[in-house]
């Protein structure tokens, strides 16, 4: 019975350390993929079309305007370092195009951590896990979401970069530009594994 008793203990120990130290891995990848972004997050009013239509006008409109406050050859603090300064003139250029087409909500910007699922998108995908993101929330704030990346400028219409021409900028190393890309090995259970461990951050804290 003790010896019976004493496989079981171990078994448990055995798995909970192999949980932590994947876990810790898991997490330490996506931690280091997630200080080499910014993301750009889109809130809508509502689920209206009217308002979803309004929500990807305004994503037009302040992604316009953040490629056009960063500085030249910008720098993942830098960019971060300008939007923090432009959170008004970002602000004030979504509601403008809420005002321009009949509407009076209010729109707000900020820089802040937000969870992110896992989300892919044309030629990559990121990871769940928290992210800083561009936050920019229109009204009521009670529609569904439009997010990608702000910097490195993948989602920057006319000026948007590839995954590997970010990576040539240096803002990607080669296993990131691999793992975003579904190139790494494994990748679909990394990306997995790094979803449930934000579950379980989430629900602890």
């Amino acid at each position: 019975m003790d010896r019976k008793l004493k496989r079981w203990e171990m078994a448990l120990m055995l798995g909970l350390l192999c949980a932590l130290v994947g876990g810790s891995w898991l997490g330490q990848e996506q931690h280091e993929l997630a200080d080499s972004v910014i993301r750009f997050h889109v809130i809508a009013n509502s689920d209206s079309a009217q308002d979803q239509a309004l929500k990807l006008a305004v994503r037009d409109r302040v992604l316009e305007e953040a490629q056009a406050v960063y500085p030249s050859n910008a720098t993942l603090e830098g960019a971060r370092s300008a939007l923090e300064s432009s959170l008004t003139q970002l602000a004030d250029a979504g509601r403008q195009v809420v005002e321009e087409q009949g509407y009076d909500y209010p729109v707000s910007a900020q820089l802040t951590q937000c969870w992110f699922p896992t989300k892919e998108y044309d030629g990559f995908a990121l990871p769940a896990g928290n992210y800083t993101a561009l936050r920019v929330v229109i009204g009521e704030g009670e529609g569904q979401n439009w997010w990608c990346v702000a910097f490195p400028p993948l989602c920057l219409g006319a000026a948007s970069e590839t995954v590997d021409t970010a990576a040539q900028a240096g803002y990607f190393s080669q296993d990131q530009v691999k793992l975003v890309t579904g190139e790494s090995e494994g990748y679909v259970l990394k990306f997995k594994g790094m979803e449930l461990l934000g579950q379980l951050e989430a629900f602890f804290s």
